[in-house]
């Protein structure tokens, strides 16, 4: 019998509605480049995710069904990946209106970021990387409990020149750091989970 632990289960989803933005090339590239120990799950998006209405979560009973199927994938999985634009140095308005849904208590599964751990990065045509996004980002998780990792940090800077649209992939330089990125989520949601590092 093998003493090693389960894999993780990570849900990752970009905070974009484009079917073709490089946030969304970028969850798919962690997908693809993670670890051995842990899974990430893409999640289809979050298009069917309504603009939040205190009325529309009384009338619906928690929500619409699709802010229920993406709190229960949030509530199933051990850690959440979120990779965020950055739009007019800021955090984009349908990420933070998710955030806001996901924040709302329900019979169910209650406040499902609540102590999770969330890991955050980000890919942008500019030059900053998402560094103003992230940043939001994380302060927001921090008012819902989220446990959100410190570092390694990812910032995706220029990523026209990073991602060939022949190949649909990243960079090799790029896809190692975000190898190094998720072997640090691994340790963080180990640590989180009293496990000591991975």
């Amino acid at each position: 019998m093998s003493d090693s632990p389960a894999p993780l289960q990570v849900l990752a989803f970009a905070g974009s509605l484009r079917r073709n933005s490089y946030n969304r090339h970028l969850v798919e590239a962690a997908a693809q480049a993670a670890p051995a120990g842990i899974v990430v799950s893409v999640y289809p998006g979050i298009a069917d995710v309504p603009l939040f209405d205190e009325d529309l979560e009384t009338e619906t009973a928690g929500g619409p069904e699709g802010v229920k199927r993406l709190r229960a994938a949030v509530a199933a999985a051990d850690g959440v990946l979120i990779a965020t634009p950055e739009y007019n140095q800021s955090l984009p308005g349908v990420l933070k209106n998710t955030l806001d849904w996901l924040s709302r208590e329900d019979a169910g599964h209650r406040d499902v970021l609540a102590g999770k751990p969330v890991a955050i990065m980000g890919a942008t045509p500019g030059k900053w990387g998402t560094r103003l996004a992230q940043a939001q980002l994380r302060h927001a998780l921090a008012a819902m409990g989220a446990l959100t990792m410190a570092a390694p940090q990812l910032y995706v800077a220029e990523a026209s020149s990073l991602f060939g649209a022949d190949s649909g992939a990243f960079d090799a330089g790029t896809q190692k750091r975000l190898g190094r990125f998720l072997e640090g989520f691994q340790s963080w949601m180990r640590l989180v989970r009293g496990e000591g590092r991975a």
